[in-house]
């Protein structure tokens, strides 16, 4: 009793060492803090069975999460390298993008001036071994495969490569390196004098990355810019901060936070951007969150341009990371974003009610607020006004583009769903670049060239719906084949154009018909 007596002694003596750290005064919740570590530490030595304690803590400190907001969290150290390491802008590794073809790892591409660039490894590559250990035919996991090819900088990875022609199995040696993780997806001209620049999150290196695409498309004649932010997720503040003075005038608000017990923030344009005069339109979607709300909602508060799609998904609330000594981290919320116009960006919810939280983007398009303006009601309290041209926005959660454009559920035929979700469609494309690339390469040394004249073989179209026959995934009728194979064309092109090229090639192709990035060039051009 009393080594029991004493390790509670210690762990009481070490919270308010913590608590006079970080200057938090002592209050009657100390109390509540005794009686829980009070009870962990009976359970651990008296509890009938044996128990994990390390579970148990971290049970208890996402049921006490779990009664707060939807976005307070708790992330072990291992769920907290995967969600920090994207906003990071780099990881360690060896540097290939991969996918998976028949139980084995082809080389999509390697990272430009990457490690296994720098030692030959080529696209089309299959990697059969890492450090002597078969991770061809084993049907070891995706998760498994990357946890093998990356590891510290500086260390080294044994690869056995087959490449096609060559019978032997190659042997590279790829010291890893830090692996640069890009935010901006696509960059380049809609038009001879439109830019669109697509990122898909806000890290530390996003802001870099906008500069350069923005100076490159300058050079390339662009005097108009599209913003395209759907299905952007959101990341750091800063990163917005910096990226919205690109475009607005020195002193600009940009977002201001407020908070119960965290003092109140103003984040404001800090002047010489580089595209302070071109029309500006930004893209959105109900999916659409957090910093790219602020973005958002500062582009259009400002009067610096148009926000043109959906109502975005309403992410308003701020998190402050609180690192564990164990890699863990709680990340909790301390303040809300409010726009320049005074617009709180977080949209209702009810404390400990995560689910019908994450049902809230289902609920609207049931309501029909996805498909039909005429479904979306603001009342007048909601209404605000744009700080220079008076225009009228609403609060309420998310921002409400100035321009709606519908979500469009037939664009894609259902039997095109389902062969997509099988995998079907990029294995298809895989196996037909493993079989082409070289042809490919030689017949179209220009992306132009290749917008221009290229056309997927109807003998891979045909083997898709062969292969679909065999999971039972047939289109209804003759209309819906002839949409289904429009849209497997259309993917396949991109797809093949961002495996000779990248992305902005991909996406240059695949929003040739897209209703948001059309409405976008028609106000722009006007």
């Amino acid at each position: 009793m009393k080594r029991l007596f004493f390790s509670i002694t210690l762990v009481l003596i070490a919270i308010t060492s913590w608590a006079q750290t970080n200057n938090l005064p002592q209050t009657p919740l100390d109390e509540q803090i005794r009686k829980l570590v009070m009870a962990t530490v009976m359970i651990n030595n008296y509890y009938v069975d044996s128990v994990d304690c390390k579970k148990l803590t971290e049970d208890a400190i996402n049921g006490i999460l779990s009664k707060l907001d939807p976005h307070s969290a708790y992330t072990n150290a291992t769920e907290t390298k995967k969600l920090t390491e994207p906003l990071a802008g780099s990881f360690d590794g060896i540097g290939v993008q991969f996918n998976i073809l028949e139980d084995t790892l082809l080389v999509i591409q390697p990272v430009p001036k990457g490690p296994s660039e720098r030692v030959g490894i080529l696209a089309g590559d299959r990697i059969i071994n890492v450090n002597d250990t078969a991770i061809a035919g084993v049907k070891m996991s995706r998760e498994e495969i990357m946890r093998r090819l990356r590891g510290p900088k500086g260390t080294v990875a044994h690869l056995g490569v087959l490449r096609s022609g060559i019978k032997d199995t190659l042997k590279f040696d790829v010291v890893r390196d830090k692996i640069p993780v890009n935010s901006v997806d696509a960059a380049y001209m809609v038009t001879p004098t439109i830019g669109l620049i697509r990122f898909n999150n806000f890290a530390q290196t996003t802001h870099e990355e906008i500069v350069e695409a923005i100076k490159k498309l300058k050079e390339q004649g662009m005097q108009d810019v599209i913003l395209d932010l759907q299905q952007n997720g959101g990341g750091f503040l800063q990163a917005a901060a910096d990226i919205a003075s690109e475009f607005l005038a020195k002193g600009d608000l940009i977002v201001y936070t407020r908070g119960r017990s965290v003092p109140n923030q103003e984040f404001r344009s800090t002047g010489g951007g580089l595209f302070t005069e071109g029309k500006v339109a930004v893209l959105v979607d109900e999916y659409s969150a957090s910093a790219a709300e602020i973005l958002s909602g500062a582009i259009q508060d400002q009067d610096r341009g148009i926000v043109i799609g959906r109502r975005t998904f309403g992410k308003g609330l701020v998190q402050r990371p609180i690192d564990m000594p164990d890699g863990s981290m709680i990340r909790l919320t301390v303040a809300k974003y409010y726009t320049p116009s005074g617009r709180c960006i977080q949209k209702p919810y009810e404390k400990g009610d995560k689910l019908s939280y994450a049902k809230d983007v289902v609920n609207r398009y049931n309501k029909g607020e996805l498909t039909n303006a005429d479904s979306i009601h603001f009342p007048d309290s909601l209404r605000y006004q744009t700080l220079r041209e008076k225009r009228t926005v609403y609060g309420g959660g998310g921002i409400m583009p100035d321009y709606f454009v519908p979500l469009d559920t037939t664009k894609y035929s259902k039997c095109y769903r389902e062969l997509s979700a099988k995998s079907i469609i990029i294995n298809a494309n895989l196996k037909y670049m493993d079989k082409n690339r070289k042809k490919l390469t030689k017949d179209y040394p220009t992306f132009e060239k290749f917008h221009s004249d290229f056309q997927i073989p109807e003998n891979v179209i045909d083997d898709i719906f062969k292969e679909g026959e065999k999971q039972k995934i047939v289109p209804a009728d003759e209309e819906e084949k002839a949409k289904t194979i429009d849209n497997i064309r259309l993917i396949l092109k991109g797809l093949v154009a961002r495996d000779l090229w990248d992305m902005s090639e991909y996406f240059s192709i695949i929003y040739e018909n897209d209703e948001v990035v059309k409405k976008a060039i028609e106000l722009l051009s006007k």
